[in-house]
């Protein structure tokens, strides 16, 4: 039976329209007799998630309120969120909730966050990296840097290097979430005068996105190389209707609004990634709790290079050297 349904799960992803979709979430959740997030036991671990006033990181605390984890929601906007912990209550009377306000773009405001988190717990047991946007222009964050690769990659890069101690504490895992889109782009070369940032003569937001997703993959698997005390793990949500998709890329919206997958189908793996008791291999790329590749076009395999992997790495590396210390 698993064989026939590793077959069918592979079949669907080949023809990315059944596996992106609502129709893929469907197949895989009722063949594999998935279990609930939301009745898990996490009682007295610590669990950050950034990004938790919509879309798919609101729907992930919804179903971590009820498993007696402690949550500390990392947010730009501290009014937005404490409307999160309002419903959180509504959910769980009694859950406990924290509410740590930084841009994850803003790499000053990311260390700040995580010493504070760092100075009031002395174990983590997961950090899910999910905060992030498509932008329609060109921006840049306050240290310079492109706002999507700020956002998407340093952002979260610097909070993991600082979290580091408090998670190997826990055993804990981090969990980032990108999307199928970087399957169209290659790993980016950054040695020399290379970065991820696309030019401002030649910028584009779905593209810049996509680059950025694809870094987190790669320094998923570093991350996983490097460190062997905690458990790293990057997934896709498919093909969700969330704020992000609804605003950023309308004109996908209209056309697969009838196969799109719901914003608690989408954000499952990710909560389920918090979760599960089962052995999760550190550094893998993760789709409806399966592993999936993290390639599907020969050029962009062709690009996966241990060179350009640690060319991504040391660029994230000097990117937040000045603010690890």
């Amino acid at each position: 039976m698993t064989g026939a349904r590793d077959f069918l799960s592979k079949a669907m992803d080949a023809a990315v329209i059944p596996g992106f979709s609502r129709i893929g979430y469907a197949v895989r959740s009722r063949t594999g007799e998935w279990s609930d997030p939301s009745r898990a036991d996490l009682e007295g671990r610590v669990v950050v998630v950034t990004g938790p006033t919509s879309g798919l990181g609101l729907e992930v605390v919804r179903m971590l309120a009820t498993t007696g984890a402690h949550l500390v929601l990392v947010a730009r906007d501290a009014a937005k969120c404490a409307g999160v912990v309002a419903e959180l209550e509504s959910i769980r009377p009694g859950v406990t909730t924290e509410v740590v306000t930084a841009d994850m773009a803003d790499l000053d405001g990311v260390a700040r966050a995580s010493r504070e988190i760092l100075a009031r717990h002395g174990a983590v047991h997961a950090l899910v990296h999910n905060a992030g946007a498509l932008l329609a222009r060109r921006e840049s964050s306050p240290q310079g840097f492109e706002t999507t690769v700020a956002c998407h990659v340093l952002g979260p890069h610097l909070m993991t290097t600082l979290l580091i101690p408090a998670l190997r504490a826990g055993a804990g895992r981090v969990v980032t979430v990108s999307s199928g889109g970087m399957y169209a782009v290659p790993v980016p070369d950054c040695t020399g005068a290379g970065t991820p940032e696309m030019a401002a003569d030649r910028w584009n937001g779905t593209r810049q996105y996509a680059i950025a997703k694809r870094v987190q993959i790669v320094m998923n698997a570093e991350w996983a190389r490097r460190e062997s005390g905690v458990t790293f793990a990057v997934m896709h949500p498919g093909w969700a209707d969330t704020p992000g998709v609804q605003g950023s890329i309308p004109a996908f919206r209209a056309v697969t609004s009838l196969i799109l997958r719901t914003p608690r189908q989408g954000a499952d793996t990710i909560a389920w990634l918090v979760v599960t008791d089962e052995k999760v291999p550190s550094g893998k790329f993760w789709c409806d709790r399966e592993t999936v590749p993290e390639h599907r076009i020969p050029g962009t395999r062709r690009s996966d290079s241990a060179a350009r992997r640690d060319s991504v790495w040391s660029w994230c590396e000097a990117a937040i050297a000045a603010r690890r210390g």
